[in-house]
């Protein structure tokens, strides 16, 4: 499954093969009962679970039939863009929240508010996710197609070894100033080429053999699986205000402090340097070089295949109270092209994707993305756990509202090119604190522009 944190700009136009049809852009079939609706996704699991959605939606609507394409993600951005200039735009798509402003600012997207009326459609019918697709205008324009949340995945062996049990992990503190019991556990998992651990004298910082814990230094500019489940405990939130934010709070003193923890890991040799691996979390946790991860829901699947391995999933850290656990939760979401010609038969293919019975089917296929709808999620939950893997801890995210919005802004695109060298460069040491006024003022002129 493609990874749910904001997607990066994309700056070349290419063509991708499309998995069931090739699309014909909006116009296919034309409005009526019955025709075609061309629908695109970048993700691969989901191209194919939704397939599963067909037999069920042909039957309800007589003669009306759906292709689905899927293109890479380095592509997908790019391909669809182009469509919308060429006309050619498929009628329905998956999207971003990164892309939501751009495309609503130029009239790309169609407001589902009337059709929602007409149809009497429920937003209620999902607990994550509708919030992130209202725009500045007040109207809605996608319904969530999925979500996520965040977990710490960790070595059971080593834990155990280390004299920690799944209780220790699963109420891990933490806070700015010193790292909790976080900071504590990480520093006792870490291990040197001499055996020495983190916490005992003799530890050479330069000769790690094991990481406590995976890289949180990322220069990602929303941290979502790395340094974000961490100061989000502390009420921080990156937009001020919230949704269509003015500004960017870097500059936040519990962020600065918060930041200074996470480098000073790697510092110290509690975790990797930024760019030492060139492998993701689930292959970091593999290698059998790192002892703890934070990573995203939809890895929870390919953590527990990992060959030879007992991983155990926890939730991620209580904050600087002691009760607080807090997480952005992006929802990607399903949006009809304003331009095109087939949008009441669009309407009726992304309000079928939008019912349980649809969702559950095409999450079991897949097992690898969490519908946004919860009797869906309470199904893959219990696919899971029959087969090994527990998602106890997203399910309880969910519902005691561990989870807050990925709120969108405006120029998002701008804003990841912009912000992520800056992040990389306080990472590594080529800038300091003074870093962090910088870029809460470029992304005040990024959100203005």
């Amino acid at each position: 499954m493609r990874r749910r944190k904001l997607i990066p700009a994309l700056a070349v136009l290419a063509l991708a093969a499309p998995l069931v049809a090739c699309s014909s852009g909006g116009s296919g079939g034309g409005e009526g009962a019955g025709g075609t609706v061309n629908w695109w996704t970048w993700d691969e699991k989901q191209a194919v679970s939704y397939k599963e959605c067909l037999p069920g939606f042909e039957e309800e609507n007589p003669g009306l039939t759906v292709n689905i394409s899927q293109f890479g993600v380095d592509d997908y951005f790019t391909k669809l863009t182009a469509g919308f200039v060429a006309g050619n735009a498929p009628d329905a798509f998956q999207n971003s929240v990164q892309f939501f402003d751009a495309y609503a600012k130029q009239g790309q997207l169609e407001p589902l508010d009337d059709y929602i009326a007409e149809s009497d459609y429920d937003l209620d019918v999902f607990n994550v996710g509708v919030k992130n697709w209202q725009y500045t205008d007040e109207k809605q324009y996608a319904l969530p197609l999925d979500w996520a949340a965040s977990a710490i995945y960790y070595n059971e062996d080593m834990a155990t070894e280390a004299g920690y049990t799944a209780d220790d992990i699963a109420s891990m503190t933490w806070n700015p100033d010193d790292g909790g019991t976080f900071d504590e556990i990480v520093t006792h998992l870490t291990i040197d080429e001499n055996g020495v651990r983190g916490d005992e004298d003799g530890f050479d910082k330069t000769k790690v053999a094991t990481y406590g814990v995976g890289n949180l230094g990322t220069e990602d500019y929303i941290g979502q699986t790395t340094w974000n489940p961490f100061i989000s405990t502390t009420g921080w939130r990156l937009g001020e205000p919230a949704a269509w934010a003015e500004k960017f709070r870097y500059d936040d003193p519990d962020f600065v402090k918060s930041m200074d923890w996470v480098r000073g890991l790697s510092d110290r040799g509690i975790a990797p340097k930024l760019g030492e691996f060139t492998i993701g979390d689930t292959e970091q946790l593999g290698s059998g070089r790192v002892a703890l991860a934070s990573g995203g829901s939809w890895s929870a699947t390919t953590f527990a295949q990992l060959p030879g391995l007992n991983v155990g999933i926890a939730p991620t850290v209580l904050g600087p109270d002691g009760t607080t656990r807090a997480m952005m939760s992006n929802s990607n979401g399903n949006e009809i092209w304003a331009g095109g010609k087939n949008k009441d038969n669009a309407w009726k293919w992304i309000s079928y994707m939008g019912s349980e019975e649809c969702q559950t089917k095409a999450a079991l296929k897949s097992g690898s993305f969490f519908p946004s709808i919860p009797g869906s999620m309470d199904a893959v939950a219990a696919d899971q756990l029959a087969k090994g893997v527990d998602l106890s801890v997203f399910v309880d995210a969910s519902t005691n509202e561990w989870i807050y919005p990925a709120y969108p802004s405006a120029n998002g695109s701008e804003m990841g090119t912009t912000i992520q060298p800056l992040l990389e460069a306080y990472f590594t040491h080529e800038r300091d604190d003074e870093v962090f006024t910088e870029m809460a003022e470029t992304s005040q002129e990024i959100l203005a522009g």
